[in-house]
């Protein structure tokens, strides 16, 4: 469902994702985690076909990103880490612009949004966008994106700004969408939630993929811990003792 080949992304002189390979299944969650700068964005902006690669292949849907974009676009949905939307539409105006713009069958969908506004507590849709909170601008979001049930569905920090009941409510909502056969690609700085969900992990670190694979994959791949914050943490080349010298001298 998502296929890289040697691919990168150069700003100038600086690399920000390299040689990057990546092969993603149906129905599969896959937890693509780094520190802050790694590349995490940058890849999801390449895969969703908002930042042309600098050089290599991607393929989604078993497509050519580069010869199919528009074909491949009405099939996948992306969350991005700040919800983007028109500020001066009321909320439901934006969900009737969306179902125009991917030409949906409008009565299965609008069935759809309603039961996952129901989930989400979403009853403002009569009010502007603009005046909402981050974590209801990001609830909007998500139920635009999954109303579509897209095939391929890419997430960057998609629990960030949400209630706790939210997130959860998301978790097992992008679960079930996985095991009916979507594919769920998804960047998230809480590892609780990546070790929970993912079926698989990928770490990326200044620009490279360091390592990949299920949990226990992880740990013999060179990473020392039960959890995968130790793993992660041991992956990425931080030293407990060294933080802890640094928080001991401020």
């Amino acid at each position: 469902m998502i296929r890289t080949k040697a691919l990168v992304k150069c700003f100038g002189e600086k690399i920000a994702v390299n040689n990057l390979n990546l092969q993603v299944n149906k129905g599969e969650i896959y937890g693509f985690l780094g520190p802050n700068g790694a590349g995490k964005t940058t890849t999801i902006k390449m895969l969703t076909g908002i930042l042309y690669p600098t050089s290599g292949e991607i393929w989604i849907l078993g497509k050519d990103l580069r010869r199919h974009e528009l074909e491949i676009k009405r099939e996948i949905g992306v969350v991005p880490d700040e919800p983007r939307m028109y500020k001066n539409l009321k909320g439901m105006e934006f969900v009737s612009f969306i179902m125009d713009i991917y030409d949906v069958n409008e009565e299965e969908t609008r069935r759809r949004f309603e039961e996952i506004c129901d989930v989400f507590n979403i009853d403002y849709l009569d009010e502007f966008i603009g005046e909402y909170s981050h974590g209801m601008a990001q609830k909007l979001m998500v139920a635009t994106v999954m109303m579509r049930k897209p095939k391929v569905l890419f997430l960057d920090e998609p629990t960030v700004g949400l209630d706790v009941k939210s997130a959860r409510m998301l978790k097992m909502l992008l679960k079930k969408y996985a095991d009916e056969g979507s594919t769920i690609f998804m960047t998230t700085h809480i590892l609780e939630v990546a070790e929970k969900m993912c079926d698989r992990i990928g770490i990326i670190n200044e620009g490279e993929l360091i390592a990949e694979g299920s949990l226990d994959e992880l740990r013999t791949s060179g990473g020392k811990g039960e959890h995968l914050e130790d793993i992660f943490l041991s992956l990425t080349g931080a030293n407990d003792e060294e933080m802890r010298e640094l928080v001991e001298n401020l």
